[in-house]
């Protein structure tokens, strides 16, 4: 029980992290662009345009972070705060600070909210605007002093430090021996947090000098997942063999990673097909010094090949060839030397949910009694459905998956009226008619947006209530 509240607390810490930039993913995208196709090295360099790349990184990106850090933990003025309190350590240091950046923000939206529960509700009426703009400006000011001097030297340390390690890691050639870390990691629902949280403040440092980063494609090669994907089809039994083949689109067309984590979690095994096809992936990159001007996000191929730096096309393609094939063949002779004559993928499905590391809450919509008689109350859909929300820690993944099904389930049924989308739990608004959430993620989002009609499923793939609530709203 504690190694799972450790890992939970793991999880949640690398949720959050993901959450911080994922929003601003768009932002890291442009300024890849314009790294890629303007800087001296670029595609079509342009002297004046290429003068966007340093203020962009410097201080677009940074501030965008801690605003959204902020925003997190208490809206739009935690955020304006913690953007405030970033400016602090942008301008202490000479490096593009996106780790002070996500330590920033949230301390702002923190600081704040405690600051507002304590003396918001002491304010006269008439005052409330004069309290708003002096409070945050004030705690706002004192924040960015206190970055600039104390904690934007710590964070630079830091980050000399972890950009000193990569490198000697590089030089040493022993940077494909990351993967035996990474490719479990992301199985365990941490890739956002490695990815996002470590590999791309430091890649995006080196990209702004060198144009390109290889450590935008370590956590990010889809080449692994999709060799083990290809095995299941050639070589699976059972439900997985037959869901392979559009798993396999997904995750690489498509770039949603978590699409083949169950098939893994089905026999854990196949890690070693994972690492395998990562280590030997990074080696080829390493080897013709490749590397993505950005973040590619989804991970993609398409994300990848767009991202890719002037003249590595040919590298990184063969990288994740490469890392295919290895996968491709470490997951084939541990599939056909398996004696399970069976796989239920709904199972491990289900197992990949419950790893995301959420405490247990009671659901609230559409269920019936289940295997292990575990009962869940039904409640009658409203009439007016105008919008339906998937919801899961980064709005992305698992819940966009299950958007997915339901858009065309709805499709069918006639229904394309109503609008359904992802969303992350925090950004969760009230336009929302229906709220669906692993059940886990129930009370959360009941939290957020309490006027929704809540609908908790066991696993976004494969859920019986999708069929039941069409069936309600064709028949409104």
């Amino acid at each position: 029980m504690e190694q799972k509240g450790i890992r939970a607390k793991i999880q949640r810490f690398g949720s959050y992290l993901s959450g911080m930039i994922m929003p601003n993913i768009a932002a890291f995208i442009a300024w890849g662009l314009i790294t890629a196709l303007f800087i001296p090295t670029g595609w079509i360099p342009n002297e004046s345009l290429a003068s966007l790349v340093d203020p962009m990184i410097i201080y677009l990106l940074p501030l965008l972070i801690g605003f959204t850090g902020g925003k997190m933990i208490h809206d739009i003025r935690g955020g304006v705060v913690g953007a405030t309190a970033t400016m602090g350590v942008i301008v202490g240091a000479d490096i593009p600070m996106f780790l002070g950046a996500m330590l920033m923000g949230p301390i702002g939206g923190f600081l704040t909210k405690v600051m507002d529960k304590a003396f918001q509700h002491r304010i006269r009426s008439g005052f409330e605007m004069l309290y708003n703009n002096f409070s945050a400006g004030i705690l706002g000011a004192l924040l960015a002093g206190i970055a600039l001097k104390i904690i934007g030297p710590i964070v630079y340390g830091l980050n000399q430090v972890l950009a000193a390690g990569v490198e000697a890691m590089i030089n040493a050639g022993l940077l494909p021996l990351a993967s035996i870390l990474i490719e479990p990691a992301k199985v365990l629902f941490l890739n956002n947090a490695i990815n996002h949280g470590i590999l791309s403040p430091i890649g995006v440092e080196q990209a702004s000098e060198a144009g390109k980063s290889i450590l935008f494609l370590l956590e990010t090669n889809p080449g692994p997942g999709f060799g083990i994907l290809l095995a299941f089809i050639v070589f699976g039994k059972g439900t997985a063999r037959s869901s392979a083949s559009g798993a396999s689109i997904i995750h690489f067309l498509g770039g949603i990673h978590e699409i083949y984590f169950p098939y893994i979690l089905m026999k854990p095994a196949l890690l070693l097909a994972a690492i395998g096809g990562g280590i030997s992936g990074v080696f080829t990159f390493s080897l013709f010094n490749a590397g993505l001007s950005a973040t590619p996000s989804p991970g993609s191929i398409f994300a990848l090949m767009a991202m890719t730096a002037r003249g590595d096309h040919f590298a990184v393609l063969l990288g994740v060839i490469v890392a295919t094939i290895v996968s491709f063949i470490i997951a084939s002779i541990i599939l056909k030397s398996s004696k399970s004559d069976n796989e239920d993928i709904s199972e491990a499905t289900g197992k990949m949910e419950a790893m995301k590391g959420k405490k247990s809450s009671v659901s609230d919509k559409l269920a019936q009694e289940d295997e292990n008689d575990e009962t869940e109350e039904a409640t009658k859909v409203s009439d007016d459905v105008n919008k339906v929300v998937f919801a899961c820690d980064a709005g992305m993944g698992s819940s966009a998956m299950g958007a997915s099904l339901l858009k065309d389930k709805f499709k069918k049924a006639g229904l394309e009226d109503i609008e359904v989308t992802n969303k992350a739990i925090n950004d969760l608004q009230d336009d929302a008619d229906i709220i669906i959430t692993h059940k886990d993620l129930t009370e959360r989002a009941k939290a957020k947006i309490p006027s929704a009609q809540h609908i908790s499923v066991d696993n976004f793939l494969n859920s019986p209530k999708y069929e039941e609530l069409v069936e309600e709203l064709k028949n409104k």
